[in-house]
């Protein structure tokens, strides 16, 4: 939104809420910092942003609107998809025949507009807002939705109870399980609790046949969550419509089954990886949301940083040998190295990759499916991969020998070679190699670094300030090198230089009703095991993951655990987080 100075100097003299010398100040230090005058005041909280954008309104005529206290209905609000509304801040709170009202920070944000017009077909009328309105018209997303499902669910549960006892003995036999998957109460239950949990942000759904009911959780920033319980009549529709979908055997209730599907969900492409188990009181299933675009992210926004992102860049410049990523199950290695792909993946190189399963789908990347039930295993794949001249090489997983000697192999013959291996930390990587049979020699000659990582849950933004006491920071020095943290903190100018271990600040989680937990997302906390002459020395010698981790820190390594209150100390989450996740 553009403002002449000298309107906006006019306007804010006038109503008194800026001095002209305050105004001067900052019309002088925005020449020089190239700044706008509005972000100078604002900065030196001369000016508070809403107060701003009302002055804004004022001026170019825009209807200011507040949506403090206002109830909007969901079928308005959900026009514009949530992630739309959040990330670009517009809220539709308001519909008449044609035309929709909207509610922005910054109305001149076009491409927002425009890509709501054509969404909705509605004659747009954009009108400004402050950020308090926003967060209070998101909020009513989760609340809109979680009404809107509980309705559904118990609608379309009560249709489904019917159908059963219209069937005769009040269960639904295999026969009729392909119609009762099609019908549209099966249909709209799955739908909505699929919607519902990607828009809860969950990465997993669980689906728990208990004796007298159907217990879903949602798993939200590593941690489960019961989301409802249904009625125990509703498992066989819920279950035979996910098999329909994953194109699954119907009639098949005594064995393990797996699948996968694809659905649009909030403005974005989500896949499903479906796993059917058998218990005792019917078929768990459980659902690991994959959103399917992986493109834009980096190293630093998920979490690398200092020595150990510049140890990870020299090694991507290679163009042969291995980089590994180590973790046990959920610890984020496949992102890690998507990640890895996306940054090398530019027109010049062949990138070809064999999964199990392709978790994430790239544009210009050659991905392919194992297949052990017909034979076609990650080192049958690999070794028809190498013949597919390709320059750069992922393999999901090493789990055995062949697959090891191959992957080696091929970071010998000329190949970059990403793989993950599962773990608990980056030395632990050699021995467990050196165990499947691979030679010393080999691992020196190929490995070129390794990564050591687990996730832990994010702080929301509201967040508790305070300083460890005497005996918090005796208990936290008994877990990690204090000195090294301290070290790494003032050499990446993240406290300052005079800076002691007494006045660092951390933080603990603030409940809010954006994020009831006081977390919210998660970040990578990692080890950069770089395989240097001296690691390479101790892997000819047979040595220990002990020993080799000693030597690494020796050589500027932050171990995990360091690297976890590195980023508490920075706020990005806490230290109680960081030791439940690194003692799991």
């Amino acid at each position: 939104m553009y403002i002449s100075d000298t309107h906006l100097r006019s306007f804010l003299a006038d109503a008194g809420l800026v001095s002209q010398k305050d105004f001067d100040a900052a019309e002088i230090e925005a020449k020089a910092s190239h700044k706008t005058i509005a972000d100078i005041l604002t900065a030196k909280n001369e000016i508070g942003e809403d107060e701003l954008r009302r002055t804004y309104a004022y001026i170019l005529g825009i209807p200011f609107v507040s949506l403090v206290g206002t109830v909007i209905k969901f079928e308005t609000l959900s026009l514009i998809p949530e992630p739309v509304a959040r990330r670009n801040n517009i809220i539709a709170y308001a519909q008449k025949g044609d035309e929709l009202e909207v509610a922005m920070l910054d109305t001149d944000d076009l491409a927002a507009i425009d890509f709501i017009k054509k969404k909705t077909r509605h004659k747009i009328l954009a009108r400004l807002t402050d950020v308090a309105s926003i967060k209070s018209a998101l909020k009513q997303y989760q609340q809109g939705l979680k009404d809107n499902l509980g309705d559904v669910i118990k609608r379309e549960t009560e249709s489904l109870a019917r159908s059963a006892s219209a069937l005769g003995s009040g269960e639904i036999k295999d026969e009729d399980l392909h119609k009762v998957a099609e019908g549209v109460p099966a249909v709209r239950i799955v739908d909505t609790l699929l919607r519902h949990a990607n828009a809860q942000g969950a990465s997993d759904i669980h689906i728990e046949p208990l004796e007298n009911s159907l217990l879903i959780r949602y798993r939200i920033d590593g941690i489960l969550h019961d989301a409802m319980e249904l009625p125990k009549h509703a498992a066989p529709a819920i279950t035979a419509r996910l098999k329909v979908l994953s194109n699954m055997r119907l009639d098949e209730h005594r064995l393990p089954q797996d699948g996968r599907f694809s659905a649009e969900g909030s403005g974005e492409r989500v896949s499903f990886r479906v796993s059917v188990l058998p218990t005792y009181f019917g078929e768990k299933i459980v659902m690991r949301l994959l959103r399917d675009s992986i493109s834009g992210f980096t190293l630093e926004g998920i979490g690398f940083h200092g020595t150990g992102l510049e140890r990870m860049h020299e090694a991507m410049r290679k163009t042969t040998g291995m980089i590994l990523s180590c973790g046990p199950t959920g610890a984020g290695k496949s992102t890690t190295l998507y990640t890895l792909l996306d940054i090398v993946n530019t027109p010049d190189v062949n990138i070809s990759t064999i999964e199990d399963p392709i978790e994430y789908q790239m544009a210009r990347v050659n991905q392919t499916q194992v297949r052990p039930d017909i034979g076609f295993t990650f080192a049958n794949g690999l070794r028809s991969l190498v013949r597919q001249d390709p320059d750069i090489i992922m393999v999901g997983e090493i789990r055995d020998k062949e697959t090891a000697s191959l992957a080696i192999n091929a970071a010998l013959t000329g190949h970059l070679v990403l793989s993950t291996l599962h773990t608990n930390s980056a030395s632990g990587a050699i021995p467990r190699l050196l165990d499947m049979g691979v030679e010393p020699f080999l691992l020196a000659s190929t490995l070129r670094v390794i990564i050591g990582q687990r996730l832990v849950r994010k702080l929301a933004g509201e967040k508790e300030q305070y300083e460890l006491s005497r005996d918090e920071t005796a208990r936290l020095e008994k877990t990690v090198d204090v000195g090294t943290v301290l070290k790494a903190l003032k050499e990446e100018k993240a406290v300052a230089a005079s800076a002691t271990w007494k006045n660092i600040s951390f933080y603990k989680p603030k409940e809010s009703t954006t994020a009831p937990s006081g977390y919210s997302g998660r970040s990578g906390i990692y080890e950069v095991l770089p395989v240097t002459s001296t690691i390479k020395e101790l892997m000819m010698k047979n040595g220990g993951g002990d020993e080799m981790e000693k030597q690494a820190k020796s050589e500027g390594m932050l171990t995990m655990s360091e690297d976890g209150i590195f980023k508490a100390a920075q706020g990005i989450t806490t230290i109680e987080e960081v030791l439940r996740v690194i003692t799991e």
